[in-house]
């Protein structure tokens, strides 16, 4: 039998009063033309906290500090029957002074940045992240996601 391997991810839930940022993936061959949450997978040795701040970094240019990072859920997502991950899902309410204006820092894997009502996201959100921001909404700490097939 062969042990299941569930890569860790970070997500970063970026408020901006009522709306959040997504990123519009383009180029990677994974969910493309779908808008996405600032988010990776976690490094050899790193931690949880570590990895969504180099994320936010590498992927929106802003700098955020661990106490400005909360958890808002954990997911279990699973996007085929071979292939699932754990999410851990961090808010964070933006702060121009503090982290700087987000741009896109990754044109070769996102057309674009832009922020939408947390509640009313577009029809092309990829599933994990809008099972994501519904969880910070619902404040539900653990959500299965494409767990129902």
């Amino acid at each position: 039998m062969v042990s299941p391997r569930h890569p860790v991810d970070v997500l970063l839930l970026l408020r901006r009063d009522d709306q959040i940022l997504l990123a519009l993936r383009d180029g990677t061959g994974y969910a493309d033309g779908q808008w996405n949450l600032p988010s990776g997978k976690l490094e050899f040795g790193e931690d949880a906290v570590t990895g969504v701040i180099r994320e936010a970094y590498e992927e929106i240019g802003i700098t955020l500090a661990p106490a400005q990072l909360r958890l808002a859920a954990t997911i279990h997502h699973r996007s085929s029957a071979e292939h699932a991950r754990i999410g851990l899902a961090f808010a964070a309410t933006f702060d121009s002074g503090a982290h700087g204006e987000p741009l896109n820092a990754e044109p070769h894997k996102c057309a674009k940045i832009a922020w939408f009502p947390a509640g009313r996201l577009p029809p092309d959100t990829y599933p994990y992240s809008a099972a994501c921001v519904r969880a910070m909404l619902d404040t539900t700490p653990f959500v299965l996601s494409g767990w129902d097939d």
